[in-house]
């Protein structure tokens, strides 16, 4: 068997064996495989696509190309929650401390933002001292004493996974459903947990902008998770526009404490206590969506979810003192505010548009090697649906000696959408696949 065999099959549209995937994910992993053999079979998979037999044994193979952990006496469910990336979408950093709180137990493995969407790693970073590259032994500790920890990909986990996702990034093949759905999967079937919510995003801002890519790639993720013997459930949610009203990383860790204190935006706090609730009922700690939301609640008003949280900080050398000291995260000074030019009803604010915005000034970054600007980004003054007047600020840019301020000044005011006409209200929670 050699590389070129496998690359023909597949690019005549045959189905491939388990002996040739497995051939190839060792290939990934163990670096035998020359990057440009890598990215042709990656090419062909994304024409060709993969059978669902194809994509749970890509994913099994991947997960087991490195460290699969275990979990042997924690005391309660592990159960974990992804989402496909959205626009200010910050849900994880509360959700994870609230469902501790609430007796799940969550080995987060993260990500870095990656073009217009953020990531859950980088915003934690923004907190002075907060590490995510810990070792597995601290992850076990940490996780065992608090309920929660929040790290970054290790060597250990998923190598496979590691390889290809940087050249997935070069190859114009991140959209395929079948790679998403094997790297989404084994990064977390390796995390060693019973159960899992996906949260995939749908709309111009999200990865798959339409309802029936998002509905196919839900559905792929529920049923290869299935089969791999973990509890999961999906939902589909709305990223027309953007996630709550702070993009960027300092300023989305603001916004997560202001939710931790039982306020914040309602549509974050609608998602990320209906994501939390999920995760109880997959992991059996409540018997239906009613008592889990009640429980959720519960535990973000009393304070229990912020206790945690800052925990969860301290032991990951990050400064505990954030919640009362909020200075801390660091913030640009330097502000532009866009102004509505019309008076009416905001009736949308193209998610995508900010998310490109917010690159500019450098929250983001166009290669997994570029550097961030934690401080910078946008806020939303008004949210769709509310009514504005000529000469009021929609949004506010925060920004560093005019870094990509034009770009962004001009993508932001391209992005609001005013008329006088009726506002038709999108449901958050488009579907859930289960």
């Amino acid at each position: 068997m050699t590389p070129l065999e496998i690359l023909r099959n597949k690019r005549d549209g045959k189905p491939l064996t388990e002996k040739e995937i497995t051939f190839f994910v060792e290939g990934a992993a163990q670096g035998t495989w020359p990057d440009y053999q890598l990215s042709a079979l990656l090419m062909a998979i994304y024409f060709q696509g993969m059978t669902a037999p194809e994509a749970a044994t890509l994913t099994r193979m991947m997960t087991h190309s490195g460290r699969v952990l275990k979990w042997d006496g924690l005391g309660g469910p592990a159960v974990d929650k992804h989402s496909t990336g959205g626009i200010g979408d910050k849900t994880s950093i509360v959700l994870a401390p609230l469902a501790a709180a609430c007796g799940i137990f969550v080995p987060m493995i993260s990500g870095r933002g990656l073009g217009h969407t953020g990531g859950t790693l980088d915003k934690l970073e923004s907190i002075p001292g907060f590490q995510t590259r810990l070792s597995l032994t601290d992850f076990d500790r940490i996780l065992r004493s608090l309920g929660c920890c929040m790290i970054g990909q290790t060597a250990e986990i998923a190598p496979a996974d590691k390889a290809l996702y940087s050249l997935r990034d070069v190859t114009a093949t991140v959209e395929s459903i079948p790679l998403i759905t094997a790297s989404i999967l084994s990064k977390k079937i390796a995390e060693g947990i019973t159960g899992l919510v996906l949260d995939v995003k749908t709309g111009c801002g999200a990865f798959m902008p339409t309802i029936e890519k998002s509905r196919e790639l839900a559905k792929t993720l529920v049923a290869t998770a299935q089969a791999a013997g973990v509890d999961c459930q999906a939902a589909i949610s709305n990223m027309d526009s953007p996630l709550g009203t702070h993009i960027g990383n300092s300023l989305e860790v603001l916004e997560c404490l202001d939710m931790m204190e039982g306020k914040g935006p309602a549509d974050t706090l609608e998602l990320t206590l209906y994501l939390t609730a999920k995760m109880l009922v997959v992991g059996k700690v409540s018997s239906s969506m009613e008592a889990a939301l009640k429980l959720a609640r519960q535990n973000l008003t009393n304070g229990r979810a912020m206790e945690i949280f800052l925990k969860m900080v301290e032991a990951q050398g990050g400064n505990p003192h954030i919640a009362e000291n909020r200075s801390l995260l660091e913030v640009s000074r330097e502000c532009e505010q866009i102004i509505a030019t019309t008076s009416g009803t905001l009736q949308k604010v193209d998610a995508l548009k900010l998310g490109y915005a917010a690159c500019h000034l450098g929250a983001g970054r166009n290669r997994s090697e570029d550097s961030i600007d934690h401080g910078v980004g946008i806020l939303m003054r008004r949210k769709p649906g509310e009514l504005v007047r000529a000469g009021e600020p929609i949004l506010e840019i925060r920004h560093r000696q005019n870094r990509g301020l034009a770009q962004a000044r001009s993508l932001c005011e391209q992005a609001m959408q005013i008329s006088e006409a009726p506002f038709q209200e999108i449901r958050l929670i488009q579907e859930e696949i289960s």
